[in-house]
């Protein structure tokens, strides 16, 4: 199928959790970012391809503070989720209202920032999802600056390559290598389905013991 229903299908059907245990069982077990970066708004559920921004704070008002910054938004492309590095930045405020515009615009699904946002009450009313490690109302200029985009990242403990598939909900967020799609999404959905009728099971009376023998989930 095609990325945008592929995306929209995970959306509505897996879970991190499903897709972390999916992981674990191909050999990939450190693909899941930090605890501390959650959607603004918990309802949210992203997938979508990796577009790599790395920030770096500065201490310095420069001549051009926007300029990559302003290159890596325009670049977005259907379907990607911007993965914003700012190597845990607590001072560099990467992410705000008019990017997330410009990103949706661009057909962009979300944005991941291992740092700190701003606005997200327009973010909110804008609908496009945003997860990050908490606010602050300072502007990125002369505290942070985008040095580079498309390239690898460390983002929330994980090394994010472009193209790789992300995956976001309340529960945090998962990065599935890019040549790995198919097989993880085929073997999440199978363990979904089958979570699924242990869940129905156990509601209409049958013993843990009775269903993980029969489904083999937990």
């Amino acid at each position: 199928m095609d990325d945008q229903k592929l995306f929209d299908t995970m959306c509505e059907t897996l879970y991190s959790a499903v897709i972390s245990d999916t992981l674990d069982q191909l050999g990939y077990r450190n693909q899941v970012m930090r605890e501390n970066i959650n959607p603004v708004d918990p309802s949210w559920v992203v997938a979508g391809r990796a577009k790599t921004i790395l920030s770096v704070d500065i201490h310095h008002l420069p001549e051009d503070p926007y300029t990559k910054e302003i290159e890596a938004v325009d670049s977005v492309k259907p379907g990607e989720i911007v993965i914003g590095c700012t190597n845990e930045s607590r001072q560099n405020g990467l992410w705000g209202e008019l990017l997330s515009t410009a990103s949706k615009m661009r057909g962009g699904r979300g944005a991941i920032v291992d740092g700190l946002i701003r606005d997200t009450a327009k973010i909110l009313e804008l609908g496009f999802p945003v997860f990050a490690t908490g606010t602050k109302p300072v502007d990125s200029q002369g505290r942070g600056i985008v040095i580079d985009y498309d390239i690898p990242v460390l983002c929330g403990g994980v090394l994010v390559n472009p193209g790789d598939i992300i995956f976001g909900d309340r529960d945090g967020v998962v990065v599935i290598p890019g040549a790995m799609i198919d097989e993880v999404f085929a073997l999440a959905t199978d363990k979904a389905t089958r979570e699924n009728h242990t869940r129905d099971e156990l509601l209409a009376g049958s013993t843990l013991r009775q269903v993980y023998d029969k489904y083999g989930v937990l």
